[in-house]
């Protein structure tokens, strides 16, 4: 089975591209989708342990975690540590279901792939882009989104010129969902006769 990467910085696009993806048939493994789980699971109450007073009715205050931990390096690292390793338990319990299932294609959709060093585990890995200006716009749609929020998050993010220069496929999201179905496409067709290679 191929294991593709999917990863992009905030406002590039990058869930609805890895919807387009499941649209064509691949099983998606969405880990900020997993992190929700485990915040309303087996994760809150180590977080609760970690960091008193985060959560509340056996879920994790997104929230009041965020005012704790953002632009605290120390307290980041420690519930990286909490989240972490469950995470990649949920990541290679989804390879397995994968694999057997008889998927020709994964895709493993991680926010901070590069930054994690999750391209290891990955085939080939795609990124997600879009000029900073469309993507400060969409960046700030979101509920709650701040100057200091937004700052905070692309401190975290490697560059998306980084990011690009490291790809083996680009998506362009800024022409429209069309244009972004018809690379998605693509992508696959040519993932199709690399899996084919190396078989």
């Amino acid at each position: 089975m191929f294991i593709l990467g999917l990863t992009g910085s905030i406002g590039m696009g990058k869930s609805a591209t890895a919807t387009m993806f499941a649209d064509e048939g691949v099983p998606v493994h969405d880990a900020d989708a997993v992190v929700h789980r485990l915040y309303e699971g087996e994760a809150t109450p180590l977080i609760e342990a970690a960091f008193p007073g985060t959560t509340s009715g056996g879920k994790v205050d997104r929230s009041k975690l965020g005012q704790r931990v953002l632009g605290d390096d120390v307290a980041l690292a420690e519930l990286e540590r909490i989240v972490h390793p469950l995470v990649m338990q949920a990541r290679a319990r989804f390879i397995e279901e994968a694999e057997r299932s008889g998927a020709p294609v994964a895709l493993l959709d991680v926010p901070l792939l590069f930054e994690t060093g999750g391209e290891g585990t990955c085939d080939a890995v795609l990124v997600v882009t879009a000029p900073a200006d469309v993507q400060r716009a969409r960046a700030f749609q979101r509920p709650g989104m701040t100057e200091e929020k937004f700052a905070a998050i692309l401190a975290k993010q490697m560059p998306d010129a980084d990011k690009r220069a490291r790809a083996d496929f680009i998506v362009d999201t800024s022409q429209g969902f069309d244009a972004a179905r018809k690379q998605v496409r693509e992508i696959l067709a040519q993932v199709g006769r690399m899996a084919a290679k190396s078989t």
